[in-house]
């Protein structure tokens, strides 16, 4: 899946950018696909997640879910129709030991796994988007890059 070439950057200061950004990402992915979202805490991850997985409820008419990141429960998960996107959000994690329980890359090809801070993994899946966030111009602008 190519959704932007290498390198390049997606301005995604306004939250309609960001929108189009995730409801682009949308229609790339698909059930087995692990997104890893990378950036500092207030970039938009978490806001990114809630425009993904409310472009899939909106394709499927469904009620739109109020998406929230989480951090204190770990793992927020989310049924769409034959469709589960489980968004996992490891920044409490102190160790990677803690992930073995969580078995978040068990097999389900229904499944798309998003999560944030994912540094802690050591063994990353060979298959993964990355999503880096950033912030530039001293905070006044945000940025995507995607790599794959």
């Amino acid at each position: 899946m190519l959704i932007a070439t290498k390198g390049s950057k997606i301005n995604i200061s306004s939250k309609k950018k960001l929108e189009e950004v995730a409801k682009e990402i949308k229609s790339k992915i698909k059930p087995g696909d692990i997104l890893f979202l990378y950036g500092e805490m207030g970039v938009g991850k978490t806001t990114f997640v809630k425009y993904l997985i409310n472009n899939f409820q909106l394709e499927y008419n469904e009620k739109i879910s109020e998406v929230t990141s989480p951090t204190f429960n770990i793992m927020n998960e989310y049924k769409i129709k034959d469709l589960t996107i489980k968004h996992y959000d490891l920044y409490r994690l102190n160790s990677s030991k803690e992930l073995v329980d969580l078995n978040i890359f068990e097999k389900n090809e229904k499944s798309i796994l998003l999560v944030e801070w994912p540094e802690i993994i050591k063994k990353k899946p060979n298959l993964l988007i990355k999503l880096f966030f950033e912030y530039e111009n001293e905070y006044q602008d945000r940025f995507i890059k995607i790599v794959n």
